[in-house]
């Protein structure tokens, strides 16, 4: 999952953007996760997440090394272009502003990115995941989006990224009648536990209600 670097928030000369936020625990939470509908329509955008943009998926520290060891066991699922800009570049980098991201091909898409024979982007770590070579799925900034999280050192910020590219998604969530939230489920629960999405549940029901 690459990214297209974006303020948070911002102002124009046209408007105002007022993002509504609550508190979960030790998480401020965009109300958007809740009221905008997502789900990926691969067959319309090609993945085109993991290739449009101008930096790789985020990493935690904790995946930096995760990286390095699995990918003897990922390397047989990449791309050759993906392997060689490995081994120029490493399993990951540190930007020019210390974070740390995924490598990118050319300043493309994300090495660890495959094709399948319609030309729809796929993850190798997530392919060698699912043929049980590893018990890694994937990075966790991957598997959130569109949610991002940012974490400061008191608390973490858990925002909708809203991306033309992803128009499809939100416009099948919205006939599907699926929240953010509920779309990646399963990320949210991997990033902060079970209990805290019973509570995001719970929360988001108020919100529906009112």
């Amino acid at each position: 999952m690459k990214y297209k670097r974006k303020r948070a928030f911002f102002i124009s000369k046209l408007a105002l953007e007022i993002v509504i936020m609550f508190q979960l625990g030790k998480t401020i939470v965009s109300e958007d996760i809740i009221q905008r509908d997502f789900v990926c329509n691969l067959s319309a955008c090609k993945g085109a997440c993991c290739i449009k943009g101008d930096a790789g998926a985020p990493l935690a520290k904790d995946e930096v090394q995760i990286l390095k060891e699995i990918y003897s066991k990922v390397k047989p699922f990449l791309r050759k272009e993906g392997v060689q800009a490995i081994i120029e570049q490493g399993t990951s980098i540190v930007t020019k502003l210390g974070e740390l991201e995924t490598p990118l091909v050319n300043d493309k898409e994300c090495v660890y990115v495959t094709f399948d024979d319609k030309g729809i982007a796929q993850c190798g770590i997530e392919e060698a995941y699912n043929k049980g070579k590893i018990s890694f799925k994937k990075p966790i900034s991957c598997h959130l989006y569109p949610v991002r999280v940012k974490d400061y050192s008191q608390f973490s910020a858990v925002n909708y990224h809203k991306w033309e590219i992803c128009d499809d998604a939100c416009s099948l969530g919205k006939e599907l009648q699926v929240p953010v939230y509920k779309f990646v489920k399963e990320a949210l629960i991997r990033k902060f536990g079970q209990d805290w999405y019973d509570q995001l549940e719970q929360t988001a029901a108020k919100v529906s209600s009112r």
